[in-house]
């Protein structure tokens, strides 16, 4: 138990004001959990009583003021959000169990070897093994005669080894359960520290994110950080609801799980990528309940036999594309029996990869499926 002692400050103590840094990192705790809501918060204030750490946040360039003078998260904050996601979850597993995608393929790549091989054309001269070269050149001439003459039979690379592109999209459940538990919280920071991990290690890689509840939608990187789950807006035991998509009423239901138009935009996506390898990662907590049928996005609960056989048909369409689905399943108990044997499912339509976990282990899984290639993990609970 932690004692407390509370005195009057007398001016005399040594009192250290909280930094902007650490301020901030606070911030981004409560806009992780609770979404973009936080920073319309901060809208009420008005320029006059407002926090001086709020105008000490803006000054370290960690907020800033939008076109309508609105508070948003600024491009240095949205990277400190980032980085700090992956270092938090590099704490609970070990880093040497990631690594690049490579292939057992030699040619112009990110990874240096300590071998070395003579130069042929259209080797890129950024491998230049510059010490090789210039012994080559001084056997060849007059030891120390100045200026040395490198022709090109003394050029020497270093061997590389090629590492493929690979187009991810992250599809992310934000349907009104993903609430619970700290689910979703979870989920935006696996996101946001993958996105972190790309841009530090394989700049060539692209990742997109998708979020899919009644609807499907492409996320920037800041519309992540400031979404939330959708809000339940409807409690019967029993729906079956059809909404035309080209012309829905003013107030739909948001809060299903149409995993089958999340793979339908995903697929869309990356099916005009250029990349060698492509893939799909899912993260959900629940059964679909929601599909899209011609033109009508439909939404069914309890979860249908109709909406799995229509999500299932997707995921068959990925594969045809040669796109590698992996599915991750948050469950919270034993109940969860439905959405587990689904997941597996998709797995095997797709020769990809299926898990069930919680929380608190979602980074891990996740990371491995990205950069280890297809395993099947379960966890029991």
């Amino acid at each position: 138990m932690s004692l407390f002692e509370y005195t009057e400050f007398d001016g005399s103590q040594n009192f250290q004001p909280q930094s902007a840094e650490k301020a901030f990192d606070q911030l981004s705790e409560y806009i992780l959990n609770y979404g973009e809501q936080v920073l319309r918060n901060l809208d009420d204030f008005d320029s006059e009583d407002r926090p001086d750490i709020l105008d000490a946040i803006q000054k370290e360039g960690l907020i800033e003021e939008d076109g309508e003078g609105k508070w948003q998260v600024s491009p240095k904050g949205l990277r400190r959000i980032q980085e700090s996601a992956l270092a938090s979850l590099f704490q609970t597993f070990k880093r040497d169990g990631l690594g690049k995608h490579e292939t057992s393929q030699k040619g112009e790549g990110m990874v240096r070897h300590e071998d070395s091989r003579p130069y042929v054309f259209g080797d890129s001269l950024a491998n230049l093994n510059l010490h090789e070269t210039l012994k080559n050149a001084m056997a060849r001439g007059e030891a120390g005669r100045l200026p040395i003459k490198i022709r090109q039979d003394d050029y020497v690379v270093h061997e590389s080894e090629y590492q493929a592109r690979c187009a991810t999209v992250l599809l992310i459940d934000m349907s009104g359960s993903m609430g619970r538990y700290g689910k979703y919280t979870m989920t935006k920071k696996v996101a946001l520290a993958l996105q972190a991990m790309v841009r530090a290690q394989y700049s060539q890689d692209t990742l997109q994110m998708v979020g899919f509840y009644t609807y499907a939608n492409v996320m920037t990187e800041r519309q992540l950080l400031n979404s939330a789950p959708k809000p339940v807006s409807i409690y019967d035991s029993r729906v079956n609801l059809r909404y035309s998509l080209d012309d829905p009423p003013k107030r739909v239901p948001q809060h299903f799980t149409n995993i089958h138009a999340g793979l339908k935009l995903a697929r869309g996506l990356l099916n005009r990528s250029g990349a060698s390898n492509k893939q799909i990662i899912v993260i959900t907590d629940g059964e679909p309940t929601a599909h899209i049928e011609d033109r009508d996005v439909v939404l069914i609960y309890p979860p249908a036999e109709k909406t799995a056989r229509y999500t299932l048909a997707e995921v068959r369409r990925c594969a045809a594309s040669d796109i590698r689905v992996s599915s991750f399943a948050l469950i919270e108990d034993y109940f969860y029996l439905g959405l587990v044997n689904f997941v597996e499912e998709m797995a095997r339509v797709s020769q990809g990869v299926a898990a069930y976990c919680g929380p608190d282990d979602l980074g891990k899984y996740v990371f491995d499926s990205f950069v280890g290639g297809r395993r099947s993990r379960k966890i029991s609970h």
